[in-house]
């Protein structure tokens, strides 16, 4: 009820923000100022894309004023102070739309995107179309341009080799301790257990789990490969953001400068991507370096096997009916 509530205030305020700005006509400053808030940390492959080429490349008619570490807004606030007119962007997740609007559930779910290509195939493609246009006009945020998170894998001690979801019977897989991760867990095969990601290390040091899921970067930043045997690329996950913009901002600027925003949001998450995917690769290196066996299994299998998972659940209730299928065949 009370999600419910503060949804509905929330949309009511957005309507009567984009009534007001209507009614104030296109006015138009020289120059603006776009703040963005987000939990990200300033090193973030995203905050150095969007320091180092989104912003230059708006510089002539924007001021963009980022705020790193949640320091200007609590993580999770951000779209609904742009629906309030009291931000001018964030960084959103897929799991951050899902509480306006439950049918963007999909872009959290396993094996929906198989690589970075495919998130920006589908974001820019009709399939997306109609998500965006609810969320312009009930929440009053457009949605610019999505950038790649990474890949999640399974990162395991045990020796044998993982192939098929069947060869994941038994395996004890620590997963993060929501519903949503418990479930992906399931889906992939495995045992999955809820645990602290700061017991993880010495949980796997002992045996206590067989594995965990997590991208590379938080492998090597935990030091997990010190205490695994293997790293499956499942890539079970292709995360992703959505760089988040005031629609009221964005109707009170001319077509062209509207084209450039655009097109600086679109150059600062793919320089982002490039960034994030040839990290993954270093990494894979790395980890072989360190005497990890690292593969990639049979993903038409898995795929085929958490998408029926999903399409089965409660999960896909919200769903547009077809609309893994018209991903799929993106």
């Amino acid at each position: 009820m009370t999600q419910s509530l503060s949804r509905r205030a929330v949309l009511g305020s957005s309507a009567a923000l984009a009534l007001a700005a209507m009614a104030a006509g296109p006015a138009r400053a020289q120059t603006i100022t776009l703040r963005l808030s987000s939990p990200a940390s300033p090193t973030d492959q995203r905050a150095v894309a969007l320091t180092e080429v989104f912003a230059p490349a708006i510089a002539d008619f924007a001021t963009f004023e980022p705020h790193w570490n949640a320091s200007l807004f609590r993580q999770g606030t951000e779209l609904e102070a742009i629906a309030r007119g009291n931000l001018e962007m964030s960084i959103a997740s897929a799991q951050e739309l899902a509480v306006f609007f439950p049918e963007f559930s999909v872009f959290a779910s396993g094996y929906l995107h198989r690589d970075a290509a495919h998130q920006v195939a589908v974001f820019n493609s009709p399939v997306m179309d109609p998500y965006k246009a609810k969320v312009e006009a009930e929440l009053g945020v457009k949605l610019l341009t999505v950038m790649y998170l990474g890949r999640r894998n399974l990162n395991l001690r045990i020796d044998k080799r993982v192939m098929t979801p069947d060869d994941l019977a038994g395996v004890r897989l620590r997963m993060p301790g929501t519903d949503a991760w418990q479930f992906l867990g399931s889906a992939l095969g495995a045992n999955p257990l809820p645990m602290a990601f700061t017991e993880v290390y010495t949980a796997l040091q002992t045996g206590a789990i067989d594995g965990e899921d997590n991208p590379l970067p938080t492998v090597r930043d935990a030091k997990f490969y010190e205490v695994i045997k293997q790293i499956v690329l499942t890539s079970h996950l292709v995360d992703l953001n959505y760089l988040a913009f005031s629609k009221q901002v964005w109707d009170g600027l001319g077509a062209d400068r509207q084209a450039r925003l655009v097109a600086a949001a679109d150059a600062a998450a793919e320089a982002g991507r490039q960034r994030q995917l040839a990290l993954e690769g270093e990494l894979v290196a790395f980890f072989r370096g360190q005497g990890i066996d690292v593969y990639e299994p049979d993903l038409a299998a898995f795929r085929a096997r958490v998408q029926a998972a999903y399409l089965a659940s409660d999960y896909s209730g919200s769903w547009p009916a077809g609309i893994v299928d018209a991903i799929n065949a993106l």
